[in-house]
């Protein structure tokens, strides 16, 4: 049974496994990582968790939530919800996620989605924007299965996405 748990340096080994399948390249949405993080070595590991922690802080008035999908020692995916519609969630979306490539087809996405729909929520968020990649198909179709509204193409950094958004009840 997946779970979706808060940044740990617990799982260090488990996520450079989950990070190498990806390869290089900025597809990983949902996990923070930004290209000046250094996470191979166990101290820049633990220093970025600690960034995503610390911006995770409810109680601090947090940006955003990142969440791990894990299933056991293994991490499968990462989610965010950032909680203000600033310049970043403006291109980004306020929810985006990534799957390892080999936990891909088994929901794992649909079911972070669905869980983080119901902490956007309890922010009183009455809606939500979820921006795809226009190729990435099986993002579009999970978006779409929760209840994503179609707003258009737009062009961003990473390239032309989809905009979807979701009504949260």
């Amino acid at each position: 049974m997946p779970a979706l748990i808060t940044p740990t340096t617990r799982l260090h080994t488990a996520w450079l496994q989950a990070h190498a399948e990806w390869g290089p390249g900025p597809h990983e949405d949902g996990f923070g990582l930004r290209p000046s993080d250094e996470v191979d070595a166990p101290a820049g590991f633990a220093d970025w968790v600690a960034r995503l922690t610390a911006e995770s802080d409810e109680a601090s008035g947090a940006p955003c939530a990142y969440r791990w999908i894990v299933e056991g020692d293994s991490v499968l995916g990462g989610i965010a919800l950032r909680h203000e519609f600033d310049d970043h969630a403006r291109w980004a979306g306020h929810i985006g996620f990534g799957i390892r490539p080999s936990a891909r087809g088994h929901g794992y996405a649909g079911w972070a989605l669905g869980r983080m729909l119901g902490e956007a929520a309890k922010l009183g968020m009455n809606r939500v924007l979820i921006v795809c990649a226009v190729d990435n198909i099986a993002s579009a179709k999970t978006i779409e299965r929760h209840g994503g509204v179609l707003e258009g193409i737009r062009e961003t950094p990473l390239g032309p996405a989809r905009r979807y958004w979701i009504s949260v009840e």
